[in-house]
């Protein structure tokens, strides 16, 4: 949810109906600090504050001692159900992560070397054996000071204590190859040499500008396929929440056990989370461990902590422009609000600077004068190159703007009433998990500070509608018990990355980005010959998409598509690819269906005409039988989930072009429906179609193809097929190493299969 929600837009879009019209005609033109030195006056306390604070109770964040018995209860009975994976994450909703908490909370001392056992083989089990041999040591220690122990109970312990220093020796002697190290190296094998004036970039990139594309990377030399192009880290990200967390009003308190990204990832860095360690001023945010949360607390959450709710309700991009602030600090936010306020505005603009520059006489000798860039031409990953990204202010409608004012001037209100302003302020250094108190007094009235705060944010919550990057990520598709991984692509967090904002778009994008965390990087997904623009697909592809439907779409972007590929099917006459294979067919010929609202026949033998609105109909109904028919596999019913599908492919084949993407999901659906049965080579065969139409779709070197090789080298595997499944690794790494880079899970776990294969009898290689 990247804007506020629902209740609060229709409460600005009031407010703003409600302004005299010469106000709301200076508010349409004014800049980012008149907007705010203007609105900050028009957020009523007893209305609009009101509205929202009674939006803010819908999302529970503060601790409640009800909740954590709710979520207990709930966990014990998902766990009767054996459902073992949904009971863990509700139990993480109330526990206290690890054993050292535990203990730093009062844990019995008679249990503690019980716990500490299971510590210590935890730690062994992830390879830290030094930290295992401590825990062990501390162990003995304990049950040295305890005297002699002879019940039953005890002897165990010490049996289990024996075996666990037994095998930290043998480890230590005789040490296993780590995949880690295996991973580094690869990493290190890439070829990286970084360029000298754009941080995190490669050499072989140039930032250049001119009028039409603005900032840009261009090739400096020819690049080929899978080379690294770029490497950032995210200067800010935030996790974005599930649906779930917004409860509606009820007299009955009912917390919600959806599992969304929330429960599952580090709140700062991403990871996955295993047992959550939770903060300790609110039941929202969650870490992997005790360092990020420390760490979160110290660059940020202290002061986030007791503005959860609000922040929740105003969306997410609300929350990356506060964050944004906090983490570049004040001093620095000022120096460049004020900077903004320049009397040479025309040149500390950064619209009227980049046509400054545009005009200039020479601008080849260097990157000296384009925005974001410091005095020696040096464009890092800072918040200077936050700053300087494009607010487009004047693009955005007046209602927008206002709706965005409203919110950055609740959320400083909030921090003055909270009395948080000197933290924000940088003026002192909260002790750890040390909630702030409320001010005694405090004026309706934001204070110069908290302005120059708001007018910040402002900035970044307009910049974000065209510079926000969607943190993606790989997540298992259903249960994720099964022989086979089914993979999905996953909104997780939106981050701003100041290099990778210079990209602009192209419908058939030159690279591909992948995600480890906070981190991005690029990879070329093409050769690109020096001198090319380097390219990025903001969503709307040539492969998903009509021109049409692309360009209309990319208009949030403040911008019109003129791509090559949206030049090309511009002037093109013909019917683009994307809308013949996703189109419908004649119900008595089968032939394409033509037409807008009305479809006709194109088979002028049969001549048949329906609406389309008929037709989508019908398309809905299909596609709620196919969910069913999943619900059916989740449910553990495989043969009446695969008689559903089967079904609906005949209704399909009446209804859709066979290119359809629908058809090649049904196709996906049944091999996992197969898979899940052991019947490896039928699943095979389903899936091998599938593969078909995703490659007419995407391309036979694309991102798509190679997931669902990835998939299909699975089933292939543990169907005992060698040598195709030999192949079909192959092709998959080929593609994947591409796109995704050596150090991704896919291509750590194909290469494992490939060992395992390669590692057989060549009397059973022979055979297969």
């Amino acid at each position: 949810m990247a804007l506020p929600v629902d209740e609060w837009q229709l409460c600005a879009a009031r407010r703003w109906a409600a302004l005299d019209p010469p106000l709301r005609e200076r508010l349409a033109a004014a800049s980012l600090q008149d907007t705010v030195r203007l609105g900050c006056g028009l957020l009523r306390p007893e209305v609009e504050a009101a509205a929202l604070q009674r939006l803010c109770r819908r999302a529970r964040a503060g601790k409640e001692p009800a909740a954590a018995r709710f979520y207990r209860e709930e966990g014990n009975r998902l766990f009767g159900r054996r459902q073992y994976g949904a009971a863990g994450r509700l139990y993480s909703q109330v526990c206290l992560e690890d054993i050292a908490r535990a203990e730093s909370h009062g844990y019995p001392d008679r249990l503690l070397p019980k716990v500490l056992l299971r510590k210590a083989e935890c730690l062994l089990r992830l390879g830290r054996l030094q930290e295992a041999a401590d825990a062990l040591s501390v162990v003995e220690n304990k049950i040295a000071m305890d005297g002699i122990m002879t019940t039953p109970t005890h002897q165990t312990l010490l049996e289990k204590l024996s075996q666990l220093k037994v095998k930290v020796h043998e480890k230590e002697t005789c040490p296993e190859p780590a995949r880690e190290a295996c991973g580094d190296i690869q990493r290190e094998s890439e070829i990286w040499e970084e360029n000298d004036s754009i941080s995190g970039a490669s050499s072989s990139l140039s930032l250049n500008f001119d009028t039409d594309r603005g900032r840009h990377l261009v090739a400096s030399q020819d690049i080929l396929p899978g080379q690294s192009l770029l490497k950032e880290e995210a200067f800010v990200s935030v996790l974005c929440p599930g649906e779930s967390l917004l409860l509606q009003d009820s007299s009955e308190t009912a917390w919600d056990t959806r599992v969304t990204n929330a429960d599952l990832y580090c709140h700062r860095c991403l990871r996955q989370l295993l047992a959550s360690v939770p903060c300790c001023g609110c039941s929202y945010a969650k870490y992997c461990s005790q360092k990020c949360a420390d760490t979160a607390w110290e660059q940020y959450h202290r002061t986030e902590c007791s503005l959860g709710p609000l922040l929740l309700t105003l969306g997410v991009f609300c929350h990356v422009a506060f964050r944004t602030i906090l983490l570049a600090g004040f001093p620095e936010v000022r120096r460049l609000v004020e900077w903004s306020h320049d009397d040479n505005k025309d040149l500390h603009n950064p619209e009227a600077r980049c046509k400054h520059v545009s005009e200039a006489a020479d601008t080849r000798a260097g990157t000296r004068g384009i925005p974001g860039c410091s005095n020696d031409g040096q464009y890092q990953s800072s918040y200077q190159a936050v700053f300087n990204l494009l607010p487009h202010a004047e693009k955005h409608s007046p209602e927008h703007k206002f709706l965005c004012m409203l919110s950055v001037v609740a959320i400083c209100r909030q921090l003055q009433e909270a009395g948080l302003e000197a933290a924000v302020l940088n003026q002192e250094s909260s002790k750890k998990w040390s909630r702030p108190k409320p001010c005694e007094e405090t004026s309706s009235e934001l204070s110069p500070e908290l302005k120059t705060v708001a007018e910040a944010m402002l900035r970044h919550v307009l910049q974000l509608q065209c510079n926000a990057q969607a943190i993606t990520v790989m997540q298992e598709a259903g249960s994720g018990d099964g022989a086979v991984v089914n993979k999905k692509p996953v909104r997780l967090a939106t981050a701003f990355f100041p290099v990778l904002s210079l990209l602009n778009h192209s419908c058939s994008p030159n690279i591909s980005v992948s995600f480890s965390g906070t981190a991005a990087t690029v990879r070329a997904s093409q050769p690109i010959p020096s001198g090319q623009e380097v390219l990025h697909c903001y969503g709307p592809h040539r492969c998903r998409m009509r021109v049409a439907e692309r360009q209309q779409l990319l208009r949030q972007y403040f911008f019109e598509c003129r791509c090559q590929a949206c030049l090309e099917e511009l002037e093109s006459d013909v019917k683009s690819v994307v809308a013949m294979r996703n189109s419908f067919c004649c119900p008595t010929c089968r032939a394409p269906m033509q037409g807008e609202d009305m479809l006709c026949c194109s088979n002028e033998a049969c001549a048949i005409s329906v609406s389309r609105e008929s037709l989508s109909h019908r398309l809905q109904d299909l596609q709620q039988q196919i969910k069913n028919a999943l619900e059916l596999l989740r449910a553990r019913k495989a043969d009446q989930a695969i008689k559903m599908l089967q079904k609906c492919q005949m209704e399909a084949g009446n209804l859709l072009s066979p290119e359809h993407l629908l058809m090649g999901e049904m196709e996906d659906h049944l091999a996992q429906v197969y898979a899940t049965l052991g019947k490896w080579q039928e699943a095979a065969r389903h899936l091998q179609r599938s593969i078909e139409i995703v490659e007419m779709h995407h391309g036979p070197s694309s991102v798509e193809i190679g997931h669902e090789l990835f998939k299909l080298a699975q089933i292939l595997f543990n169907g005992f097929a060698v040598s195709e499944a030999l192949s079909t690794i192959q092709r998959a790494e080929e593609i994947l190493l591409v796109h995704c880079g050596p150090q991704s899970t896919q291509i750590q776990e194909l290469q494992e299969m490939k060992t395992c294969l390669l590692e057989l009898p060549r009397s059973i290689l022979q055979r297969t």
